[in-house]
């Protein structure tokens, strides 16, 4: 009996050493072992921006001695995120993308401890305000039906100079065109307040256009930096185009590739010739006050005159129209008797007007005059070649005008008028 009690006795304990073995197993001394642990990561890093810093300049966060970054994010208050690079030995974090001016931003950082413990901690910077400022007015003004001819050009009139080449590449990085369908064009700097925007060929019938000055904050040179935002939006309607032949005297306009009319009409006689090549149609007047002095003619001279003109279509700011000329009625078709404009009787002048709108294309050919300069004096755009045009944008390259994927139409919610 006692043998089998003392042989009971080592199985039992045998038994309670195989229940307590798997225990043993799941624990350890080694907390490495047991994977990495959470920890604050405040302590471990540095921000370099304390209270209000300077956009111009780039921001840090540096990881303590014995730790590493593991990342590090940086977001405005619209969740945009500003480029930055982390060390190749993982110590320290820099913002490389712009900082705009007056702005709070937001830093995500993620850090290891370098024994096992790694964490996370949101800290928080802003930037001081802009002394200077630039803002863009755009054109055109599209607060009417907001619909243009296919010759209308984008432009951009900024209330500061930029002059230097690299800030001028900024203006033209806060700029935005995007049109459906999308075409290839460039910008142009008329001089160092002025840019303009046209497709390499004339817009599409149909096409919806948005222009947008979308740099508050971006830094455009030392100092200066993006103002408010501003954008317009329009459509681009029926493809008109009027082909005045001076030496015919005779006006064709076409629309869509097809003549509708042709007209019967005087242009610039000598000394007052035409101007030759693309203009722009920039405005339409019912009726206006036209008088010699304005270009220079002396009053009481045997050329001076003073006349209420109807149906007037302007091409040239200095006061270059298409118009009503009832007093030449004689002479359109067959001599040039105009101190410029052309003329033809009130009735095809007011048809011409009624089938014409801003933006659209009249193109003097066979005139002795000189041709349409690019700039001051109306849209010449279209008489500079495309090559040239794209060597004077700051980017020295065309772009497109496609819309981002996922965003909505730039004027989506308006339907073509043609």
């Amino acid at each position: 009996m006692a043998d089998r009690r003392g042989i009971a006795g080592i199985g039992s304990i045998t038994l309670a050493l195989a229940v307590l073995a798997p225990l043993a197993a799941c624990s350890s001394g080694d907390d490495e072992s047991a994977g990495p642990h959470r920890i604050d990561a405040g302590p471990l890093v540095h921000l370099s921006a304390e209270g209000k810093v300077d956009p111009s300049k780039p921001v840090t966060v540096t990881a303590v001695a014995g730790s590493r970054l593991t990342d590090v994010t940086v977001v405005d208050p619209d969740g945009r995120v500003v480029a930055g690079r982390l060390a190749d030995d993982q110590h320290s974090w820099q913002t490389t993308g712009r900082l705009k001016a007056n702005t709070a931003y937001a830093v995500r950082i993620s850090a290891d401890d370098g024994r096992n413990g790694r964490g996370d901690t949101t800290q928080n910077f802003s930037t001081l305000a802009a002394q200077r400022l630039l803002t863009a007015k755009l054109g055109p003004d599209s607060s009417g039906s907001g619909v243009y001819g296919v010759g209308q050009p984008l432009t951009v009139q900024l209330s500061e100079a930029v002059k230097d080449p690299q800030a001028r590449q900024e203006v033209e990085r806060v700029l935005t065109v995007t049109s459906q369908p999308a075409v290839t064009g460039s910008w142009y700097w008329v001089d160092d307040k002025n840019l303009h925007f046209r497709p390499e060929d004339y817009w599409p019938t149909g096409t919806t256009v948005a222009l947008a000055f979308d740099g508050t904050g971006s830094r455009i040179s030392d100092g200066l930096y993006g103002g408010d935002r501003s954008a317009l939006k329009l459509r681009i309607g029926a493809r008109v185009e009027s082909v005045i032949d001076a030496g015919a005297h005779e006006l064709t306009l076409k629309r869509d590739g097809e003549v509708v009319r042709s007209i019967p009409v005087t242009t610039g006689k000598p000394g007052f010739d035409t101007r030759n090549g693309i203009k722009v149609v920039l405005g339409q007047e019912r009726s206006v006050r036209m008088n010699g002095e304005t270009i220079g003619i002396s009053a009481g001279s045997s050329e001076s005159y003073d006349l209420d003109v109807q149906w007037a279509t302007r091409v040239t700011w200095s006061g270059e129209y298409v118009h009503a000329a009832p007093w030449s009625v004689g002479s359109q078709g067959y001599e040039n008797v105009s101190h410029g404009c052309t003329g033809m009787s009130t009735d095809n002048a007011k048809w011409f007007y009624d089938n014409t709108r801003v933006g659209d294309l009249v193109t003097v050919v066979n005139s002795r005059g000189a041709t349409m300069e690019p700039f001051g004096n109306g849209f010449g755009d279209w008489n500079v070649s495309w090559t040239d045009w794209v060597k004077h944008s700051a980017l020295g390259q065309p772009l497109s005008t496609t819309v981002p994927a996922g965003q909505a139409p730039a004027a989506g919610m308006m339907r073509p008028e043609v």
